[in-house]
């Protein structure tokens, strides 16, 4: 199934206020990580959800870990995915199976495995998981789509949740796209300029908080 906007559309010209309101828009804005009362992670076969999570941990910015994911209908799974070998697990399987190997014990790990999409990972975790306990959640998600994932996370759970970024960078083709220089490649351009349409169209459809 095809993503209903291109993952690397045409991107028109942009000027330097356009890229700087894009760079704040999709990446959000760069805050400095701290103790949270839990973790959430959104889906993802990228190594980065599982190692962000685990260096979470271990610096004891969290004891609680919300980890998310069935299996993508639109998205195509990074290569090393160990989910690519064996179908019946779920991305959720994939990133727990990596905490708890890690030395992270099962009692700090809920989650959900049967969401396709950023609105069912927060709509699903909110039947395992009682966010209303909880006054600030760190957010692990990759950096590009963080605007988007925040806004959905702040569209459907308690009004006053603090949320603390902890993102990570993804390569594309070779290309590294980071809040610094995605305005460099093609690439990049076409990855932040889709996470823009998103944005636009998810929040007029009250999927996420609108701009």
């Amino acid at each position: 199934m095809k993503p209903i906007i291109p993952r690397e559309p045409i991107v028109p010209e942009l000027n330097k206020e356009e890229v700087e309101f894009l760079t704040d828009l999709t990446f959000g804005k760069d805050i400095q990580a701290k103790a949270c009362d839990a973790l959430f992670v959104f889906s993802g076969t990228h190594c980065g959800h599982w190692e962000k999570a685990i260096e979470a941990y271990e610096k004891k910015y969290i004891q609680k870990i919300v980890v998310t994911g069935g299996r993508s209908l639109t998205g195509v799974p990074h290569p090393e995915w160990e989910g690519n070998h064996h179908e019946e697990y779920s991305e959720a399987d994939v990133i727990i199976s990596q905490l708890k190997h890690a030395g992270i014990p099962s009692q700090a790990i809920v989650y959900e495995d049967k969401s396709t999409n950023s609105l069912e990972n927060v709509l699903f975790a909110k039947e395992v998981f009682d966010f209303s306990t909880v006054k600030s959640l760190m957010v692990i998600c990759k950096s590009h789509v963080t605007g988007r994932q925040l806004r959905t996370l702040m569209k459907h759970l308690p009004e006053k949740l603090e949320y603390i970024p902890y993102t990570f960078p993804t390569t594309y083709r070779g290309i590294e796209v980071n809040r610094n220089n995605w305005m460099d490649s093609e690439i990049g351009r076409k990855r932040v300029w889709g996470e823009y349409l998103r944005i636009e169209k998810y929040g007029r459809l009250g999927h996420l908080q609108p701009m």
